[in-house]
């Protein structure tokens, strides 16, 4: 076996493992304990009871949701980082999660709670729409443009949403504020496999443009040379990655550091290499999402903390720690 395949099974199968571990932790700890053994027991044989509906109708769905966000989170930032080849740009960067803030936090506020995600999808959409045809001209997409627009649209929307926020109530102040930092307590089945369903669908899309990012790396005229179709890939994985991020923002809010941090400690693990680095982020994601979510809803239980919180501050220690550390790719 090639050795280097060798050595990505390895990763990949360690990575799967630490997730499986993630899992069956996340489903044992919270308000109501249930041990391993009892897990177990309840996964091959599930018996009517309090306990199983703790585990499949609140717990499993949850821990569900954090996975695929969290990948496709991850799957996003390795994207945009390839694509405009900047260590610090994230899915948050293009003014999609502003655009679904702003869509959500109107329904807020006009008392239309149960369209919330659908009005989030549409306004990430929306962000996308604008930033897309302001960053191009005569077939081109600018790069360094894309970006530029890309923190306006985000800073407008965030303005916009600050300005209704000092209006609102309590009330409405509350929910929106629930919202911006995240939140994971999803209970619309629906919502939680359609969130699976395109995640699914976009990490396996991503990953038939490894060779193309690979490529990316060494710079776009030499992708060109390489015989790839620049300005068509970079106008489907800016809207790939930017519909992506628009799907689970709208679900789950805007979860920050998941996108920047996961895929910078993935490359120190696996390497640049993106037939390894996809799927690794992905899981890495998932791992990093659903731990800080456990953290979240067990640290204060009963009461849970908005995951956004847990991942602000585990991010960014591990960021200054990976800006610290020479040849982790933040400081070329």
């Amino acid at each position: 076996m090639n050795k280097k395949l060798k050595k990505w099974l390895i990763w990949l199968f360690a990575l799967f493992a630490l997730l499986l571990i993630s899992i069956f932790f996340s489903l044992s700890v919270g308000a109501d304990r249930i041990s391993l053994a009892k897990v177990v027991a309840l996964i091959f044989s599930p018996q009517p009871g309090t306990e199983s509906a703790i585990l499949f109708q609140i717990r499993l769905p949850r821990i569900l949701l954090a996975i695929f966000v969290g990948g496709t989170l991850a799957v996003a930032g390795v994207i945009f980082q390839g694509m405009f080849r900047n260590p610090l740009v994230g899915p948050y960067t293009l003014g999609v999660s502003g655009g679904a803030g702003l869509g959500v936090t109107l329904t807020i506020i006009l008392g239309l709670h149960f369209i919330a995600p659908l009005a989030g999808m549409l306004g990430a959409i929306l962000a996308i729409i604008v930033v897309y045809f302001l960053a191009s001209r005569r077939g081109f997409l600018r790069v360094s443009i894309l970006l530029l627009i890309g923190v306006m649209v985000s800073f407008f929307s965030s303005s916009l949403i600050t300005l209704i926020m000092a209006l609102a109530n309590v009330t409405e102040l509350h929910g929106i504020f629930f919202w911006i930092m995240g939140s994971l307590e999803e209970s619309n089945i629906l919502l939680i496999k359609l969130v699976v369903a395109l995640s699914s669908l976009g990490a396996i899309l991503s990953f038939f443009f490894a060779h193309t990012l690979n490529a990316f790396s060494l710079g776009e005229e030499e992708a060109l040379h390489l015989g790839i179709n620049v300005e068509r890939t970079k106008k489907f994985l800016f809207l790939l990655a930017s519909l992506l991020t628009g799907c689970v923002v709208s679900i789950s809010g805007m979860i920050g550091f998941v996108g920047l941090v996961v895929p910078h400690f993935m490359r120190l693990l696996v390497g640049a290499d993106h037939h390894i680095f996809f799927p690794s982020a992905f899981l890495g994601g998932g791992i990093f999402l659903l731990l800080c979510d456990t953290f979240a809803r067990t640290i204060i239980s009963p009461m849970e903390l908005p995951v956004g919180v847990i991942t602000g501050i585990l991010g960014g220690i591990i960021f200054i720690c990976l800006l610290s550390k020479k040849g982790s790719g933040l400081n070329s």
